[in-house]
């Protein structure tokens, strides 16, 4: 299976990539499957069925208004997310839905869109059902797994885009970090330069750069905006936006003078990120929204604090960053509904760690020991979201992912690489460790702080 920095790195909207940027996908996808095949202007009822975790949690991720943006037309990475409420709203109000935003039909989000609580699908715990129906007779139906990331797959043919297996011939192909490492010598190039002449078996580099300093952009704007709106998140648990007032303290102490001011801005970066993501706003998947802050709370710290740092340092960053990515990937999970958060938070801090190891000059085998330090001391981390939303503990985590990340890169950076436990056996425990794990606790709301923490 060859993955892309694109596939890990991706343009989309807030609170969730398995649970909103996935669906909508999904839903997508499948209008698109219907225009190819001549059968949408037949199509009079679509209905949509959402199970395990997007069922769990659907409503407070936000599942069900990205159900009907994708049926919609709508695509994560273009949406107007400030309009997307309105949207929603729209067809909820007058019970009509433009399919692929040119076919209209009847729909009712109470009886075309179900989320099923209880139940699940065998083939992944973020499940749907597409059904497309004319009159009584059923037209078409497409289960698809929203696998994390915003990655989507569908069961049996992956008809229509929906991300399948690629197999696509790399320049130094790598399944592992030992593997990794060992293109590394071969080559006598960084774990980026890799990455980079993998990529090109898709795009020239010169779009490489441009599409990651592009990822960047998004990243700078996203905190811009996450540390300018003041006011209170939505979905019912009151909290307050704490990023503006953070940055204004901050701005107002001037140069920092404490060493561990310093951290202080790190922490305003996840949390300005993590703040918008649970607004709905624009995110990049890094490698998930709800893991999203870490890594561009890591890159501000080093385009903002490390003497030197330049734009291609940050391309280089982010190619690290994909690489861990990647291998993460393959051989655990991403995915908060299938390992817990240890394969969000945990995946983002080891690839962030990973990354800035890398731009602060450490070799190959000190970015694999850094990696590994970041998904080590995250092993076991629950899914535990209160409410069903984004936002308690997930905004403080990725502030406390983004500073552990960065300790994890200056430990290795002293050492010389040697360590007992390998990244890969740390990524095989925490595959382990989330078979293990109660699915009460992989992001279903019926565990840990989200029985203990009482909704206002």
């Amino acid at each position: 299976m060859a993955l892309s920095v694109f596939d890990l790195f991706s343009i989309g909207i807030g609170p969730s990539s398995s649970h909103t940027v996935g669906p909508m996908r999904a839903a997508g996808t499948f209008v698109e499957g219907l225009a190819a095949d001549g059968l949408l202007d037949r199509v009079t009822r679509v209905k949509a069925e959402l199970f395990g975790s997007l069922g769990a949690t659907g409503h407070g991720h936000g599942s069900a208004p990205a159900v009907v943006l994708g049926l919609g037309g709508q695509r994560p990475e273009t949406v107007d997310t400030a309009r997307a409420p309105a949207v929603v709203a729209e067809v909820s109000g007058s019970g009509r839905l433009r399919l692929g935003g040119r076919h209209e039909i009847r729909f009712s989000d109470r009886d075309d869109l179900v989320l099923h609580r209880r139940r699940s699908l065998p083939g992944h715990p973020n499940g749907m059902i597409f059904r497309a129906y004319e009159g009584r007779d059923e037209l078409r139906a497409r289960t698809y797994y929203s696998v994390g990331g915003g990655f989507v797959r569908a069961e049996g043919d992956g008809e229509g885009g929906a991300v399948a297996e690629d197999e696509t011939p790399l320049a130094h192909p790598f399944a592992s970090a030992d593997e990794l490492l060992l293109r590394c010598a071969e080559t006598g190039v960084p774990v980026s330069e890799v990455m980079r002449r993998n990529e090109t078996a898709w795009r020239e580099p010169a779009e490489i750069d441009g599409g990651l300093l592009r990822i960047w952009r998004v990243m700078e704007e996203c905190v811009e905006a996450g540390s300018s709106h003041d006011g209170v998140l939505p979905g019912g648990l009151r909290v307050r936006r704490r990023a503006p007032g953070l940055r204004a303290r901050l701005e107002a102490r001037g140069r920092p003078t404490d060493p561990l001011d310093v951290m202080d801005w790190v922490s305003l970066f996840a949390i300005a990120v993590n703040e918008e993501n649970a607004a709905g706003g624009r995110i990049v998947t890094a490698p998930t929204n709800g893991a999203a802050g870490i890594v561009p709370a890591v890159l501000h710290y080093y385009r903002r604090f490390v003497p030197g740092a330049d734009d291609a340092g940050i391309v280089r960053f982010l190619l690290t960053a994909g690489a861990i990515g990647v291998i993460i990937k393959r051989n655990a999970s991403i995915s908060g509904a299938e390992v817990g958060c240890q394969g969000e938070v945990g995946s983002a801090c080891a690839m962030a760690a990973a990354g800035l190891t890398e731009v602060l000059g450490g070799t190959p085998e000190q970015v694999e020991n850094a990696a590994e330090i970041g998904i080590e001391h995250h092993l076991g981390l629950t899914c535990d979201p209160v409410g069903g939303l984004v936002q308690i503990p997930c905004i403080e985590r990725n502030a406390v992912g983004a500073t552990k990340a960065i300790h994890a890169g200056r430990m290795a950076l002293h050492g010389d690489g040697a360590h007992v436990v390998s990244l890969d056996k740390a990524i095989r425990t925490m595959r382990q460790t989330g078979a293990d794990m109660s699915v009460k606790y992989k992001e279903t709301s019926r565990g840990g702080l989200a029985v203990n923490v009482i909704e206002c």
